[in-house]
């Protein structure tokens, strides 16, 4: 059961999160490119890597707010940029997105790409200001994004995803897909947030083994979802993977066995937090309550 308290924390930090997308993700970019970007990060979504982010910074006392929330933001303009790109007809080629068309639907499949294209650059000019963030931790926060984002993460896992349409897949192999086309980002999320902080060798070993938890928890949740709930319900279409014949969770596991392997990935994070030793990760515990609990 998730306390009332954490919902309240969710909804500030949120809040705070949704503003400086508004700020910082510019209407006025040439030929109507700005709407394209807003209209693809702002208003909608779990918001759960920056909520990451924040809940990591406060676990190891992130004493530097606005690095915690540059991080935030900067992590889910990647997000947000990746889907733009993942729903195009070259890819998954989808046309419901956190309940709206999706953007290439909306503005055209040049204007999608190009939207995309800037928001990852931007998500990196979000982490450089000219003050405000000491050079050697944006230093690493573009290290830790990068590397979560490229071929060794989210890009690579999309590659092995598309590479596998009709393809039959083992657990390992379904299991490294995801540990980078959804797992490397949510990771990355949570040591993005320890970075802003002061975290020992050991709670950072043990935050990255619970990001690396929720962050396939996260995947074997929504391959379940994607089975079991209505597209009104998703906010996305239901189905896709089975439809483009996609290897998943359910498919390769079956759904009773995916519903017991979340579970199991739950505990696996939260003894991972419990190996940090730091004082305070209820929020931390709370996330991976909600990762696993969802059902949208």
């Amino acid at each position: 059961m998730i306390a009332v308290d954490f919902e309240s924390w969710c909804r500030a930090q949120l809040d705070t999160v949704e503003s400086a997308l508004s700020a910082w993700v510019p209407l006025q970019a040439p030929a109507g490119l700005g709407q394209a970007m807003r209209y693809g990060v702002l208003d909608g979504g779990k918001r759960l890597r920056p909520l990451l982010v924040l809940a990591a910074a406060e676990a190891v006392n992130g004493s530097d707010g606005e690095a915690a929330l540059r991080a935030a933001c900067a992590v889910e303009l990647i997000h947000a940029y990746s889907l733009i790109h993942d729903d195009m007809p070259c890819m998954d080629n989808d046309v419901l997105r956190r309940g709206k068309p999706t953007v290439h639907v909306q503005f055209g499949e040049a204007q999608a790409m190009l939207a995309g294209d800037a928001m990852q650059a931007l998500a990196f000019e979000v982490l450089t200001p000219e003050q405000g963030v000491p050079a050697v931790l944006q230093a690493r926060l573009c290290a830790l994004l990068a590397r979560s984002a490229g071929h060794a993460g989210m890009a690579g896992g999309q590659a092995i995803d598309l590479a596998s349409i009709g393809v039959t897949l083992d657990e390992q192999s379904l299991r490294d897909m995801h540990h980078r086309k959804t797992g490397a980002l949510l990771q990355g999320s949570v040591l993005m947030g320890a970075a802003c902080g002061q975290a020992s060798p050991a709670a950072w070993l043990a935050l990255a083994d619970y990001g690396d938890a929720i962050g396939l928890a996260f995947q074997v949740v929504d391959d379940i979802l994607d089975v079991t709930q209505a597209s009104e319900t998703l906010g996305k279409t239901a189905g896709k993977d089975q439809h483009a014949n996609k290897p998943t969770y359910v498919s390769v596991l079956g759904l009773d066995a995916a519903r017991q392997h979340a579970r199991e990935l739950r505990e696996k994070a939260l003894a991972a937090l419990s190996r940090s030793h730091l004082p305070d990760v209820q929020r931390l515990t709370d996330l991976a309550n909600k990762v696993v609990d969802r059902d949208c």
